[in-house]
């Protein structure tokens, strides 16, 4: 665990709570039997590999999105239920440890997640245009022909669910609708369906009045076995987990400006490092990455970066 209160790679809190879960990015602990603390570190993620350079207040920046965005959605959809539950540390983490862990933690209801990734895609990008070059489909969804890369899907946005991967260094699977339903089971895959497509329709008009295209996102659900509700869980439209471009300057056709992975990504594959285990990342794209992170936070919630945390991230 660094240090430096703005770089936090590996979390530390057993001597507190009990670690449940180890994470690419986030480490889950028990407070409770029905209570989880959400802990996320500074470590980035490309290719499905962890790098070991981590990306200064990445952490905060993800974990402020994420809550800001649950209170957007279930103000916007009554009915939505998320795990959320607050950004207060719990009382067994000791005050010395709270500028570390403070605005990078959240509690959330303990829940069974269902074992599928719900994507939405509104927007022909990624996996989806390799898809749809090769056979002009996207995860067995038969698209019109003509289509070009960054173009709106003419019938708006679709849902491509994947499977999830267990262990590092698997890989998400695109499957189709069929097999998401004999994952989950019939009873909830069409609830699963609905719940993605209407999140990311709100989330995405929000986002557009803010200079901010969500070209897709990926969202995770779990289960209320008492009240039988599907609930959304785990973080929720991040740069980590959605493709962000610019407003200003999106064209049909060409490479956006984003505000996410994908200038890492991109450097990763134009240096012939993509998939490649232990690559140091030069401090230019990394500076890079983090300034992009932080323009997404403050499009989407209107508040400088400096403002929230002045005494420590500015």
């Amino acid at each position: 665990m660094s240090t430096d209160n703005n770089v936090l790679t590996h979390t530390d809190l057993q001597s507190s709570l009990p670690l449940i879960a180890h994470g690419k990015i986030r480490d889950l602990y028990a407070i409770s039997p029905c209570t989880l603390l959400f802990t996320t570190t500074d470590r980035i993620s490309a290719f499905d590999v962890v790098l070991p350079t981590p990306i200064p207040n990445k952490g905060r920046i993800l974990t402020l999105i994420s809550t800001h965005w649950f209170t957007v959605l279930t103000a916007s959809i009554p009915s939505l239920r998320t795990h959320f539950l607050t950004l207060d540390l719990p009382p067994q983490i000791p005050p010395s440890l709270h500028p570390t862990y403070q605005n990078r933690s959240i509690q959330v209801l303990k829940l069974p997640v269902f074992k599928i990734e719900a994507i939405v895609r509104g927007y022909m990008a990624g996996s989806a245009w390799t898809s749809y070059r090769r056979d002009g489909t996207v995860c067995g969804i038969r698209l019109p022909d003509g289509l070009r890369p960054g173009q709106p899907f003419p019938d708006g946005p679709i849902y491509t669910p994947s499977t999830k991967a267990g262990e590092y260094g698997e890989h998400d699977e695109n499957i189709d609708r069929g097999r998401a339903a004999e994952i989950v089971g019939d009873k909830y895959a069409g609830r699963i369906e609905e719940l993605a497509l209407r999140v990311y329709r709100c989330a995405a008009a929000y986002a557009l009045e803010r200079g901010i295209i969500i070209a897709d996102t990926k969202f995770e659900f779990g289960l209320d076995e008492e009240t039988d509700e599907v609930v959304l869980v785990d973080e929720v439209l991040t740069p980590d987990s959605s493709r962000f471009w610019a407003v200003d300057g999106y064209e049909v056709g060409t490479a956006p400006r984003s505000f996410d992975k994908q200038f890492l990504r991109d450097w990763l594959t134009g240096e012939g490092l993509n998939g490649k285990e232990g690559v140091e990342v030069p401090g230019e794209v990394v500076r890079k990455t983090e300034g992009m992170y932080r323009e997404a936070f403050e499009r989407l919630t209107g508040r400088r970066w400096e403002e929230v945390l002045p005494d420590k991230d500015t």
